[in-house]
């Protein structure tokens, strides 16, 4: 059974990136998305398990994002994907019911961890 994934980024080339690698992974199916509000309607219209989202982003950050999910009444687990350190959006990414943080950084390890990361929460 596939997992299926909405990633979030408005950097259309990580957005690329991303899903590459994620989608290497057998049983995880990403949808992309740069638009972050497009995201929202997308998760109150669409069937997803997991959200992942970077963390900033025009007009609506992730953790906003996740704001809105849950004041939707939407539980799915939401993964923040940013290059900023943990502690300086722990606080805020806890209050907004984020599932979990994932560290952008060099490598490619970092998407094995992510995709890792996305299986547990589910």
């Amino acid at each position: 059974m596939s997992v299926e994934v909405l990633l979030v980024d408005e950097d259309t080339d990580v957005l690329e990136i991303v899903g590459t690698f994620l989608g290497q992974h057998d049983d995880l199916d990403v949808t992309a998305e740069s638009d972050p509000e497009r995201a929202l309607e997308l998760v109150r219209s669409e069937d997803f398990d997991a959200v992942v989202s970077d963390y900033k982003m025009p007009r609506l950050d992730g953790i906003e994002l996740c704001a809105a999910i849950r004041d939707g009444g939407d539980e799915i687990p939401f993964l923040l994907f940013s290059a900023r350190e943990p502690e300086t959006v722990q606080p805020e990414a806890d209050e907004a019911g984020v599932t979990g943080y994932v560290q952008k950084g060099t490598g490619t390890e970092q998407y094995d961890v992510l995709a890792d990361r996305v299986r547990d929460a589910v």
